[in-house]
């Protein structure tokens, strides 16, 4: 038998995006509601992607924060919290582009109507102030799993930017915030100084890892995606590294996206 003909291109850039999944996220989800005996019950209206996972472990325990059974998940838990009579589920450490989006995928199909990964983030722009908040318009594609989505380019724009307004105005008593450009990576280790400059040039104003997957996701699947990035080092920075804040900011920071998240909703 001859052998079978490949291609020397990446897999990646040769992705048939038109056809097709053979493995979708209903089924998945319905096994794993098989499988535990779950209801199915509609999930909290807003949903937020916890990168880092430090706001989920915050909340635990805390009154009226408890799971939420209906989620149909075998990989992740979700915690609900209300703030007034708004209604958000929290799932934490949805770390990358191709997690955010396994779990975003199962989001949508489940009938969220509202999806938003909260990210820390690199400084990329010098003139970011540090600690900050950006709320995402467009993510250059440095990362594999939007070439499932969408079809090759540089850059792919925020699906929601009705969503980032609104983000930015509930926001903006938090923090100081800005809205613009991310770079999206795979591989967080492999950033280099020469790449830092070109982008802060080209108006990148922070690093991440899953703003290019999720918008991409978020076109071709007609769901409402926004990015929230708490933007917490710099290479280029002398002062505190990492600081994401104290758990009070993070619910802060909650807040204002299920706040923003039930505007978005308000007929």
């Amino acid at each position: 038998m001859p052998p079978v003909e490949r291609s020397a291109a990446s897999p990646l850039l040769a992705h048939p995006l038109e056809a097709p999944s053979a493995f979708r996220p209903e089924d998945l989800m319905q096994a794993v509601r098989d499988s535990r005996g779950l209801p199915d019950d509609p999930l909290p209206p807003i949903c937020v992607l916890d990168f880092d996972g430090d706001l989920s472990d915050g909340l635990v325990g805390l009154p009226g924060v408890a799971p939420v059974r209906s989620w149909a998940c075998f990989h992740t838990q979700m915690l609900g919290v209300t703030f007034g009579d708004v209604r958000c589920g929290v799932v934490p450490r949805t770390i990358g582009g191709p997690y955010a989006v396994l779990v975003a995928e199962q989001l949508h199909a489940a009938g969220v109507p509202v999806i938003v990964g909260l990210t820390s983030a690199g400084r990329v722009s010098p003139d970011l102030p540090l600690p900050c908040i950006v709320v995402a318009d467009d993510a250059v594609r440095d990362e594999g799993t939007s070439l499932h989505y969408l079809p090759q380019s540089r850059l792919v724009d925020s699906p929601s930017p009705a969503l980032a307004d609104r983000l930015m105005r509930a926001l903006a008593p938090v923090s100081t915030v800005r809205r613009g450009r991310v770079w999206s990576t795979d591989a967080p280790y492999r950033e280099t100084s020469a790449q830092l400059a070109a982008w802060a040039a080209e108006e990148v104003l922070a690093v991440e890892m899953q703003a290019a997957s999720l918008f991409a996701f978020g076109q071709a699947r007609g769901a409402t995606i926004g990015v929230v990035a708490l933007v917490s080092n710099g290479s280029d920075h002398d002062g505190a590294q990492f600081d994401t804040g104290e758990q009070a900011y993070r619910v802060r920071v909650l807040e204002a996206i299920a706040s923003a998240g039930a505007a978005h909703l308000a007929p």
